[in-house]
């Protein structure tokens, strides 16, 4: 059984608008059957968790619901407006997002994605979604095409 590595950017939304639910359903999907690639958390401290508290999500119960019913994406956008009671805080997604578009990785993480990417550090390249994003097109390219 090949394992999958994330190519869903953490800047992408789906239609309830809320930047990276779609990449953690991925990742979490994959987890559940096994196909997520080594080095790949399921739900890590980072965005995965930014989400879920950003939203209100239970972890436990996002985890239950993503195990059962293994959801696609829209199944599970219809789960999240469930639990919150049929709609969500505009100013909160708006909070959300702009928290995860304005995250920057410490410097020793900047340094190592770039150098691993052949990119020299300039300064140029300083958010989290562009260097995962990076790095996640790094890691595809040296197990899929190399």
């Amino acid at each position: 059984m090949s394992k999958l590595i994330p190519l869903i950017s953490s800047g992408i939304a789906g239609p309830l608008g809320v930047l990276h639910l779609p990449r953690l359903w991925q990742k979490v999907s994959l987890a559940n059957v096994g196909k997520l690639a080594d080095g790949y958390p399921a739900i890590g401290a980072g965005y995965d968790q930014m989400v879920l508290d950003g939203l209100g999500l239970d972890r436990g119960a996002f985890e239950a619901f993503m195990n059962e019913k293994k959801p696609t994406y829209p199944q599970l956008e219809a789960w999240v407006l469930e639990q919150k009671g049929g709609s969500l805080d505009q100013a909160g997604v708006k909070a959300l997002n702009d928290s995860i578009v304005g995250y920057n990785h410490a410097d020793d993480t900047r340094k190592a994605i770039l150098g691993a990417c052949g990119i020299a550090d300039d300064g140029s390249i300083l958010d989290a979604v562009n260097l995962n994003n990076l790095e996640d097109w790094q890691d595809f390219h040296a197990a899929e095409i190399a």
